[in-house]
């Protein structure tokens, strides 16, 4: 730490040989530096500003390897690509436990070398030390501050948000590193994850804790009050082996097992994108978030719950069906993408193929086949395999339609959409297993427009049976190995060893 700076005293960094004490070690680490910031930066509220500017850092995790010693290559994670120090910044210890005991863990027995835990040199920003908005959480305390103390500069005494040390290269493979640095353990450091999970409270109303592993995106709020009256039913069963149903403003309804009483209270407005989560236990459950129309706000969402590590993310919603055989109502498995939306242009090029993942495919092809009653070659006369175009022009129709119609016939594209290309790159991107399952709403192209007495009619028969082929998918999925599902088919040549 440096000199001219107010910083709670340094902990050596030490070595572990245990996952567990590893963790424990990251927690107090963590606890510590920001309970040090917190306890500073309201005593500057109060009219008692610091000294000296103040500075506590984020723990760190590295592991260093001498050997090419050859791991078990089915698995896919949990070792690093070769020899050299590969490090990694930690945040949220509490939230991340599960998930930091099985990487430690593995990079422990893959390797036989200890691991070492110690403070790093990346500060944590002051907004970070609180796990909620910091304007909230010091709203008592910020009442009573006297105006001298409002008018001192902030960043003068304490790190802030840093958006050059919050990118994505790490994911993107464009970091280049500086000589002599660590080669990065994590796909994302402490700082950019902090980032996310302050965003994930914001556009969706709910606390990070409450997300689970596996989610369903939909830009239709008929799927989420399906959706909210399942999981509301499955509250109200005691052996369910759900816990709580979360909605929006964190109002928890508790399985009645649980004998607790509903905790929180709904918004005064709902969020840009409200998300809904079926609590299991180890966050085995699933989170449906109405993530609303267009390929930016995919794109938003799935940044920010990336750094949450899911095991897989689906997107359920409506097409336009752009083959003259297809009828109102049939589903399309998309099995690749045309990628017209370019929200992600610069950081996964078009020319990179997002590749259909055959666990997430076979899962979603069985639960159409199990809901609709119809297996085999039978299944196609109410779903299609095949490409999905992605556009950022919900009037796509209004244009040239020659060009449309050449581009979209070239590409083999049988939909068309706004969205699911964007969370299938996004998937693709971020070493998370994506599929899409979508519903033929309308058919411009042959003078079936989408018009609202024929959608509400079409929504009221599709809308139940589409949820429930994606809730069947979901558990198809829990019941497969993770390591099979975290399949080497995402992960790059040289890969980080977290997951």
């Amino acid at each position: 730490m440096q000199h001219d700076r107010l910083s709670p005293p340094a902990i050596a960094t030490a070595s572990f040989l245990n996952a567990k004490a590893a963790v424990d070690r990251l927690t107090d680490i963590y606890a510590r530096n920001t309970a040090f910031l917190r306890e500073q930066f309201e005593g500057y509220l109060r009219g008692v500003p610091p000294q000296a500017p103040v500075r506590a850092c984020y723990p760190f995790v590295r592991i260093v390897t001498q050997s090419h010693t050859r791991i078990d290559s089915r698995l896919s994670y949990g070792f690093v690509a070769g020899p050299g120090i590969h490090e990694t910044t930690v945040t949220r210890p509490d939230l991340y436990r599960r998930y930091l005991l099985e990487q430690i863990g593995l990079l422990i027995e893959n390797h036989g070398v200890p691991v070492e835990i110690g403070e790093s040199n990346e500060p944590i920003p002051v907004h970070f030390a609180y796990r909620r908005d910091i304007n909230l959480e010091t709203q008592a305390i910020r009442g009573d501050a006297s105006e001298s103390v409002a008018a001192l500069p902030l960043r003068d005494l304490f790190d802030t948000p840093d958006l050059a040390a919050m990118d994505d290269s790490i994911a993107n493979e464009t970091m280049v590193l500086k000589p002599g640095a660590p080669a990065p353990l994590a796909m994302f450091r402490a700082m950019r994850i902090d980032y996310s999970l302050h965003r994930l409270s914001h556009y969706t109303g709910t606390a990070p804790e409450h997300f689970q592993n596996f989610i369903i995106f939909t830009n239709y709020q008929f799927y989420i009050d399906d959706f909210s009256r399942i999981c509301r039913q499955r509250m109200m069963d005691s052996a369910d082996v759900a816990t709580a149903f979360v909605e929006p403003g964190n109002r928890m309804t508790p399985n009645v097992r649980l004998g607790t009483d509903q905790t929180g209270a709904p918004p005064p407005r709902l969020p840009q994108m409200p998300a809904y989560h079926l609590v299991e236990p180890n966050a085995g459950g699933l989170t449906m978030i109405n993530i609303g129309v267009g390929p930016s706000n995919a794109r938003t969402i799935t940044d920010h719950i990336a750094v949450l590590r899911p095991h897989a993310w689906l997107m359920l919603g409506h097409c336009a069906g752009l083959r003259n055989t297809q009828t109102l109502g049939d589903y399309v498995l998309a099995h690749g993408y045309v990628r017209e939306d370019h929200v992600l242009d610069e950081d996964l090029p078009p020319w990179v193929p997002i590749p259909a993942l055959a666990e997430v495919q076979v899962a979603i092809e069985q639960a159409v086949g199990e809901v609709v009653g119809t297996t085999g070659y039978e299944l196609k006369r109410v779903m299609r395999t095949g490409t999905v175009a992605s556009v950022d022009n919900r009037n796509w129709e209004l244009g040239d339609q020659g060009a449309i119609l050449r581009r979209l016939s070239q590409s083999r594209a049988v939909a068309l959409d706004m969205e699911s290309a964007a969370i299938a790159a996004n998937g693709f991107r971020f070493r998370v297993p994506y599929g899409t399952l979508l519903c033929v709403s309308d058919k411009p192209l042959h003078g079936e427009i989408k018009l609202a007495g024929m959608a509400g009619e079409f929504y009221r028969e599709r809308v139940g049976q589409h949820l429930e082929i994606g809730l069947k998918a979901v558990e198809k999925l829990k019941s497969q190995e993770r390591a099979r599902l975290h399949s080497r088919k995402l992960r790059s040549f040289a890969e980080v060893a977290f997951q």
